[in-house]
């Protein structure tokens, strides 16, 4: 295995605190494809649900997380805690619709 490559165990925790997608993710795997599988595997039930991907948001140390970055783009490494789980926060947000955005810039004006 190339420097950087490996396997990184990750959980996404969502608003209400639940802990979701716990599973063991190759450090090549990209964010775009990461939100792709806590879409599929969204709780069902949950008052704020995810249409699609680009309604999610990955957070980890601080940083809104890129589709087209890959994991170790990010240097997220298995030994970065010790025998541990890393966390990453999932926030939904629709995207704003062009009318919404077009009341803000005239709003922004006055």
């Amino acid at each position: 295995m190339a420097e950087g490559e490996g396997c990184i165990e990750l959980k996404f925790r969502i608003y209400d605190g639940t802990d979701i997608a716990h599973s063991t993710y190759s450090s090549s795997t990209t964010v775009g494809t990461l939100k792709q599988k806590l879409v599929a595997e969204w709780p069902q039930g949950k008052t704020v649900t995810p249409k699609s991907v680009s309604d999610l948001k990955l957070i980890h140390a601080g940083k809104v997380l890129e589709n087209n970055k890959t994991l170790a783009d990010y240097r997220i490494t298995f030994g970065e805690i010790p025998g541990g789980v890393v966390t990453m926060h999932v926030v939904v947000q629709p995207p704003v619709t062009k009318k919404k955005q077009r009341r803000i810039r005239m709003t922004s004006k006055r």
